[in-house]
């Protein structure tokens, strides 16, 4: 068709918007005729010229004072041609983007949906690419309920009306390439609703890299080269030591002198993780750091799940971060949040006009207790975007492993619902069909990458098979959170010792179900905030009978069946609660009976790592066995630990009362010499020095069912462990 009149122009610039490429670039008018059509309402004047020479084509006319301009050529083939247009005085050569052909091929579009040999994010989003020997961006967006999608940004001035989107009908995405961008530019999206109504700028879902809030732009960013090799070991199974050191970066130490400012990734490096090493701890698990517009939510209502976020740095420098932390021999785990999404306008709440990524209905789509919008996990492309987004930290980032939140709310379709505000499924039960699918592919996807990464699943209720293989009818991941333990065992050391014969159970019934799941035992972030005190506030008793208790405590925990993750803080008795807008209180390593628990930790973690029956068989009952679990009267516990072939053998006693046991009779697995290699009350720790140095040998006297004893000292407020020394 060509535009002879203004009547056609008008109808021509009332369709353009919706069908961008069937108006706008060069058109066939006829034999051998040709209207080059472009849409520019702040030019003054366009001309077209060769590529080769640059020479003039054709000069191009205002066809409509919208700012439509036509220009018409002869030629036998469709023309090849170069844009001078000229602003203010000002002249820019650049390529039409209406000019090119389509851009996504039928691979990138099946991973829209999690299917072909790609993945979504390496077809959707903002990526660097050369089309046609032209070097620009290529912009990719799921907005398939869209009227019209535009990218708007800094390089057109943030205006809709120059780069709308090209429409691929059958799997509702949208694109674009435009000429000569590069990284380290501001977009979003402009997008108009089936409603016609115009949506608030949308940042973009796949962005890899994003503004530091408040700003909410997201920029473009090359995509991270694959960095599985990058010195990272396979990821530990089961029979490794696993000791986890959850940190929210934006608050373990903050500069003061200059504005309580944050640390950056690449100082991170420098400082935190060397401390982490320097402290035994195995992991270091990190807060989420998928970018997120409010500080209060700690990370865990991200906005862009494809970008690290700019509090601390650039992408490039939170992958240094990681590279250096695998060069320290750590491995690095991210808290990764696919069971809700914050409803921020920019965001994805009704991304293209519709309930998109979440479900209409506020009974399956609104998560009540946090204010948030639940994926619609039954969907492909919702599927697509969160399965390609674990897939793209594990390889491109060198992550090792995913502690996935809040996973409980994911199961259960009546999660802190009352009757009458949840929707069964399909068969009419309360259970999450599509979660548990999408749970499932999540965990066989982390299991398929290099090496294979660990997912640990934050799940607090007695769902069967968390952390069983998939083919045998579990979720499939590596660990569970173990939450019952936590809570009898916090709720057992915070009562004063005198009453604490009365709830012995509290410290026993975990080992009634240890071995139903691979389990961690965590003393994270939850239970050192919202009014709950910190561990050490928690602990009973005058000053040195709460740094004992929490000392007896934590080595009850590293003595005891399963992986351990403590929050920062924790290694140096925090007093007051974490506060997220403040660093940790250093300075408190100044008092020795602080930086007697700094020490007593790292010595825990040393004998962890160093013994094989400490963390060999946490997840296995032939690696426990009870001597004295009932002797509630004296609030005394004894147990045994076993590696794989039983050669290396650690007992460990605890007395929770502050009186110390003398000759305390406990039977013992093997006769010999037991070397004391643990002991929370020694001085070094700021105990009162009571204790078996060095150790302990066996005597003929049948005890606890084993046919030889120890006689041991059981110091006040204590936790001590044993290890048989062969002759």
């Amino acid at each position: 068709m060509k535009i002879s009149d203004r009547e056609s122009a008008t109808a021509l610039i009332e369709r353009w918007r919706t069908d961008p490429f069937g108006v706008l670039g060069p058109h066939c008018v006829g034999k051998k005729r040709w209207e080059i059509r472009v849409y520019a309402p702040a030019a003054d004047a366009l001309v077209a010229l060769a590529i080769r020479d640059k020479a003039a084509l054709c000069v191009l006319h205002r066809a409509h004072n919208s700012g439509f301009w036509i220009g018409e050529l002869t030629g036998d083939k469709r023309p090849d041609y170069l844009l001078a247009i000229t602003c203010a005085g000002v002249t820019t050569h650049t390529r039409d983007p209406y000019s090119f052909g389509l851009i996504l091929d039928t691979d990138d579009l099946l991973a829209v949906r999690g299917e072909g040999p790609r993945q979504a994010y390496e077809s959707l989003g903002a990526h660097r690419r050369t089309l046609d020997g032209v070097d620009g961006m290529t912009f990719a967006v799921w907005a398939p309920n869209a009227t019209r999608v535009s990218v708007v940004g800094a390089f057109n001035d943030w205006d809709s009306r120059t780069h709308s989107m090209r429409f691929r009908h059958v799997f509702g995405v949208w694109e674009l390439f435009v000429p000569g961008l590069e990284a380290g530019i501001l977009y979003k999206y402009e997008i108009l609703g089936p409603d016609g109504v115009c949506l608030p700028l949308k940042a973009d879902p796949y962005a890899f890299a994003a503004e530091l809030p408040p700003a909410t732009a997201s920029i473009t960013q090359p995509l991270p080269q694959k960095r599985m090799a990058d010195g990272a070991k396979s990821a530990p199974a089961r029979e490794q030591p696993v000791s986890i050191y959850e940190c929210h970066l934006g608050s373990w130490a903050r500069i003061a002198e200059d504005g309580n400012r944050y640390l950056s990734y690449r100082e991170l490096a420098s400082r935190l993780l060397p401390y982490v090493c320097d402290m035994g701890f195995t992991h270091i698990e990190l807060l989420p750091i998928t970018e997120y517009p409010f500080d209060g939510s700690w990370g865990y209502q991200p906005i862009s799940l494809y970008a690290p976020t700019r509090r601390f740095g650039e992408p490039e420098d939170f992958a240094f971060f990681v590279a250096e932390a695998h060069r320290l021999g750590l491995y690095v785990l991210l808290d990764w949040v696919p069971a809700h999404f914050p409803s921020d306008a920019h965001g994805l709440a009704k991304f293209d006009g519709t309930y998109l990524y979440e479900h209409a209905d506020p009974r399956q789509g609104f998560h009540q207790d946090w204010g948030t919008l639940v994926y619609n996990f039954g969907r492909k492309e919702v599927e697509a975007f969160l399965v390609a987004n674990a897939r793209f930290w594990l390889e491109r980032y060198g992550i090792d492993g995913l502690r996935v939140d809040a996973v409980a709310s994911m199961l259960y379709l009546d999660y802190s619902r009352e009757p009458g505000e949840w929707v069964p499924n399909r068969f009419g039960g309360r259970e999450n069909i599509e979660a548990i699918d999408f749970l499932r592919h999540l965990n066989k996807t982390a299991n398929s990458v290099s090496g294979g990464a660990i997912t640990i699943a934050e799940e607090s209720t007695t769902w069967p098979g968390v952390s069983r293989p998939v083919w045998t009818g579990g979720l499939g991941f590596s660990f569970k959170w173990n939450m019952g333990w936590m809570n009898d065992t916090l709720r057992y050391m915070s009562r004063d010792p005198i009453y604490r014969r009365h709830h012995h159970s509290d410290l026993t019934f975990g080992l009634l179900y240890a071995f139903s799941e691979n389990f961690v035992l965590p003393l994270s972030h939850d239970e050192v905030v919202h009014g709950k005190r910190s561990l050490l506030e928690r602990m009973p008793g005058d000053r040195w009978r709460q740094f004992a208790n929490l000392r007896a405590y934590y080595g009850f925990m590293w003595g005891h069946p399963g992986k351990k993750l403590l929050f920062m803080g924790g290694e140096i008795a925090q007093v007051r609660e974490w506060d997220h807008d403040s660093s940790l209180d250093w300075h408190l390593l100044e008092d020795p009976m602080h930086k007697g628990v700094q020490d007593f930790v790292r010595d825990l973690n040393q004998a962890y790592r160093d013994c094989p029956a400490l963390h060999q068989r946490d997840c296995e009952p032939d690696g426990f066995q009870w001597i004295v679990g009932d002797d509630r009267d004296n609030s005394v516990l004894a147990f045994a630990r076993f590696d794989l072939g039983r050669k290396n053998i650690i007992i460990i006693v605890c007395n929770f009362t502050p009186i110390p046991r003398y000759d305390y009779r406990i039977g013992a697995p093997r006769v010999g010499f037991w070397r004391e290699i643990v002991n929370s009350d020694w001085e070094k720790y700021g105990g009162s020095n009571v204790g078996n140095n060095p150790g302990v040998s066996t005597e003929s006297i049948e005890s606890h069912g084993f046919d030889c004893a120890l006689c041991v000292t059981c110091p006040p407020l204590s936790t001590i462990m044993f290890e048989w020394t062969p002759d």
